[in-house]
């Protein structure tokens, strides 16, 4: 492949503006989580209410994840992520009114979080959708490739601008941040919609609002790449755990936590960008059940490691197998979805992915309080790498998947 070819998805003007505004959202989400976290903690001092955040953000993506994918089906998905990133911007500034109020506004907090995840619920699944129409169906891979290493570069990234903008002040950073989603908001009105004119207006009904269920459940490819990485982040949620393992058994301290959780990141931005340069053009499907594989054995190694260096490489080399599976599931999704149904299968895909993370890191904690750390880290990469072998024989499509993307469309 030859270097133009890396860069086929910048050929598109839309798609520049689109990757500029996946940056600036990114990086200004990204400083909002850790800024809110530390908002919370300051004035409650409490774990628990740090959990509480983690609920009330995601429990909205789950209630309207049946409205929101229907809506950007019906409507214009660059004006439902215009509206989603303009609610952020004013929660931006709520989040600061909240932070000069002190801990009589933990509960405005909450619902400020809320509303945090009900914009996302609308958003997202919108600009999922939007993306696949600004760039040639050859280019798609390289588009989802772009903006996967857009993002893991923002989770690197954007912590650290947004601990350095807090030691300001909250002013700084909540400040700081709604400004960039006010600039997001302008970026993605500069692009022109390309839906097509003759898309059909399907009635709002609860049959329109589960196409997105069925549109998955009857294509064995993608219902099985989802539900993979969906059990393999449920499994394997080791990052849940990072601060136990950080203090108590590397004996680290708050710099080697940071250090450990964006290993994940760093791994996955290196093969975002390989992934860009020389993508995946055969054996999609089993090269994502071996880089689950792979997921899982670096889940194990970490677990068992007591050597700062070697949980490092474990969490990085997870990030860069868990960065394969994303990009073929990604790619399949968005390659074998019409366009009047990307905004439904984006929603459900946004859903079961969202679930693992949160449901993972309950499920890590559970298993953690019965077992111990170590046990419940280990346990949960065998069973990753269980769970590859039981859907290589339950989805033989997704096992002998070749091209990743269909010659037939």
């Amino acid at each position: 492949m030859n270097e133009t070819a890396a860069y086929n998805a910048f050929a598109s003007r839309d798609y520049r503006r689109f990757f500029a505004t996946r940056v600036v959202y990114g990086l200004a989400y990204q400083m909002n989580i850790v800024a809110l976290g530390w908002l919370v903690y300051s004035v409650t001092g409490s774990a628990f209410a740090l959990g509480m955040v983690g609920l009330a953000s995601f429990v909205p993506v789950l209630a309207a994840s049946l409205i929101s994918g229907h809506v950007a089906d019906q409507y214009d998905r660059r004006l439902i992520t215009m509206v989603g990133h303009s609610v952020l911007a004013i929660a931006s500034i709520g989040l600061l009114l909240c932070a000069w109020a002190g801990e009589s506004a933990l509960p405005f907090i909450y619902g400020l979080a809320g509303i945090i995840g009900l914009a996302r619920a609308f958003s997202n699944p919108a600009s999922q959708a939007l993306m696949p129409t600004l760039v040639p169906r050859t280019a798609l891979g390289n588009a989802i490739s772009w903006n996967s290493s857009a993002w893991q570069t923002s989770a690197i990234v954007g912590p650290a601008l947004g601990g350095l903008f807090y030691a300001l002040g909250p002013a700084a950073v909540f400040g700081t941040t709604s400004l960039m989603f006010a600039l997001a908001v302008f970026l993605i009105g500069t692009i022109e919609t390309r839906r097509p004119k003759d898309t059909p207006r399907e009635p709002h009904s609860l049959a329109t609002a589960l196409a997105g269920f069925h549109f998955i459940r009857g294509r064995p490819v993608i219902f099985g790449a989802i539900s993979l990485d969906l059990f393999a982040v449920l499994l394997g949620g080791a990052t849940a755990l990072m601060p136990i393992f950080a203090r108590d058994i590397l004996e680290t301290g708050p710099w080697g936590l940071g250090l450990l959780r964006s290993s994940v990141s760093v791994g996955g931005v290196f093969m975002a960008l390989a992934l860009a340069r020389w993508p995946l053009k055969r054996q999609a499907g089993p090269r994502m059940l071996i880089a689950v594989i792979v997921f899982g054995l670096g889940t194990i190694v970490f677990g068992l490691s007591t050597h700062f260096w070697l949980s490092m490489a474990a969490l990085f080399v997870m990030g860069a197998a868990d960065m394969i599976s994303v990009y073929v599931r990604q790619t399949l999704v968005q390659g074998e979805t019409p366009d009047h149904m990307r905004g439904r299968v984006s929603a459900v895909s946004t859903v079961f992915i969202g679930a693992s993370n949160e449901l993972g890191e309950f499920e890590s904690g559970m298993l953690a309080a019965l077992v111990g750390a170590v046990p419940a880290v280990v346990l949960g990469g065998v069973g990753t790498i269980a769970v590859v072998g039981l859907w290589a024989v339950l989805f033989p499509d997704l096992r002998k998947r070749d091209h990743l993307i269909s010659e037939e469309r």
